[in-house]
């Protein structure tokens, strides 16, 4: 008897499974008949990941061959590690590598930190459409491509009539070589970087903003905290998980400076700083037809940004935050 009740359990159970799957599968293809709408306005951009994200990366393959554009990936011989061995040994590598690191860095000291910045003083505006007028100007550099910003400081930092040399010189000071000083090199790519982009930056913190409670602000107030003190123990605490979701974002690309303002201010007397990975694989890739050997450089900063990432996150959740995974 035992063993029939055991048996006869055991049938009921997997047919109650079944029930359950098949119930499953129908809610699911209901929910996607609902919903097919959403789906369809989601292809457009899966199709542009895929195709422009995700096949290229089989691209990283011809840095381990002697990649021959007439042979194509199966006819080109595999050469494995030679491209990063001789990367690694090249003598411009630790150069690329200190100016590539010390943009970064300047960027993530100095560039990071500001959009927050702005954005904590935005949320404490408490006129709309004041707050909405300093929101569109400072939004708009974000849209003017590097092209056009990078003529605009021509026209501003130029020893022959730029506005800033020609204060200087009517103040009675000598002009600066801005656009030609290897000096003011990074400080110059810096701040067109915080010119253009910290605005934009913005918008992901003041939406955290938006998120807090407002009663928490009223109980703090009868607790007799100031604004200082509601900013550090109510509104950073809010764009906390925010900021370290960014951050490790951000050491992703920690090595990718951007070719094109690194390319338009780069100038035979600031090149032995301005010279960077990005503009390097342009040099050796496109101009020179390494298509190999600049993929290998391309994969090392890759590989880097990987590692970064990882650390991150692994840090992040140690100290009880959600991290990106």
């Amino acid at each position: 008897m035992q063993g029939g009740i055991r048996v006869n359990g055991l049938q009921h159970q997997f047919k109650q499974g079944g029930i359950q799957r098949k119930r499953r599968s129908g809610s699911v293809g209901r929910y996607l008949a609902k919903n097919y709408r959403l789906y369809l306005m989601l292809l457009p951009g899966v199709a542009f990941f895929i195709v422009f994200k995700y096949v290229p990366m089989w691209g990283v393959l011809i840095s381990f061959q002697n990649y021959q554009p007439f042979l194509g990936f199966g006819g080109s011989d595999w050469v494995g590690l030679k491209h990063f061995d001789r990367f690694f040994s090249e003598p411009a590598f630790w150069t690329l590598f200190r100016n590539t690191f010390l943009l970064a860095v300047y960027n993530l000291i100095f560039f990071f930190p500001l959009p927050i910045v702005l954005a904590l003083m935005l949320n404490e505006i408490r006129l709309q459409a004041y707050k909405r007028v300093i929101q569109t100007i400072i939004y708009i550099p974000h849209f003017v491509s590097w092209v056009v910003v990078v003529g605009i400081a021509y026209l501003f930092f130029t020893t022959e009539g730029g506005l800033v040399n020609e204060w200087l010189a009517s103040v009675g000071l000598e002009k600066i070589s801005f656009l030609l000083s290897a000096d003011w090199f990074r400080t110059f790519i810096t701040g067109q970087v915080i010119w253009k982009d910290t605005g934009w930056g913005t918008i992901i913190f003041l939406a955290a903003l938006a998120g807090v409670d407002p009663q928490l602000y009223e109980a703090a107030k009868m607790d007799g905290a100031n604004r200082l003190r509601q900013l550090w123990h109510i509104t950073l605490p809010a764009v906390r998980s925010t900021i370290v979701i960014l951050l490790i974002l951000r050491l992703g690309h920690f090595l990718d400076t951007g070719f094109e303002q690194i390319f338009l201010n780069m100038n035979a007397m600031n090149r032995e700083v301005a010279e960077v990975f990005d503009t390097y694989v342009y040099s050796v890739g496109i101009q020179s037809g390494q298509f190999s050997y600049s993929t290998a450089v391309g994969l090392f900063k890759s590989v880097v940004g990987l590692v970064l990432v990882v650390a991150a996150n692994r840090l992040a959740k140690r100290f009880g935050e959600e991290g990106v995974y």
